[in-house]
């Protein structure tokens, strides 16, 4: 086998094991899911795969069917692509197909019912740890808090109203004008910096003819 398919094939066995994590959503499979591709394969650094999870939240469909392919266009192109996604589908059809018959015999046994109660909350623990694990890591100065600030309050408020597109697309123009005044801001201070610089230069010239 070659380097290529060797890699093709670890990215297909990879998500095969990562996808039963899928039982909580897109959201809850985001530590499975780094701690197989950073930590333990190296594929690709902590940064890189938070940007893949938020380029998979602003397209459409699943999250975790999403990361998984544009991780895997990432390690190895078309055919990484179409392994890992392979792999992250297989095993989810075929444990939604088993639970799905089972269900409907056993859909109003209480014990059924009770623990399907307790991966409900086990499944809002996987998101919540998601959430704050990839909020630190967005945090990265003030303009960033109260951009978070803002778009929880408009997801409590609105948040049946307001469609995710939107609040995608306006997390995104603000990044755009924050960026823009940032730089702006930058490049006045690195004129400010050199008007300094220049007059000490010439008050040391100065000094020195006299």
């Amino acid at each position: 086998m070659t380097e290529t398919g060797k890699t093709i094939w670890q990215l297909f066995t990879t998500f095969l094991r990562i996808a039963p994590a899928t039982f909580g959503g897109g959201f809850a499979v985001m530590p499975a899911m780094e701690k197989e591709v950073v930590e333990k394969r190296k594929w690709m650094d902590s940064e890189d795969i938070g940007d893949v999870f938020a380029v998979a939240q602003s397209i459409p469909g699943a999250v975790a069917i999403n990361s998984a392919t544009f991780i895997g266009y990432r390690i190895a192109g078309i055919r990484g692509a179409l392994a890992a996604m392979i792999g992250m589908l297989l095993p989810t059809f075929c444990i939604i197909v088993v639970l799905s018959y089972v269900f409907l015999q056993v859909k109003d046994n209480p014990k059924i019912e009770a623990a399907f109660l307790s991966i409900r909350a086990t499944i809002v623990a996987l998101i919540a740890y998601a959430a704050i694990k990839y909020g630190k890591k967005a945090l990265v100065d003030k303009a960033s808090a109260v951009l978070i600030g803002v778009t929880v309050l408009l997801l409590f408020v609105g948040g049946s109203l307001i469609h995710p597109l939107l609040i995608i697309a306006g997390g995104a123009t603000a990044g755009i004008v924050i960026q823009a005044i940032k730089a702006k801001l930058g490049q006045e201070r690195s004129k400010e910096l050199r008007q300094e610089r220049s007059g000490k230069v010439q008050e040391q010239i100065f000094d020195y003819m006299i």
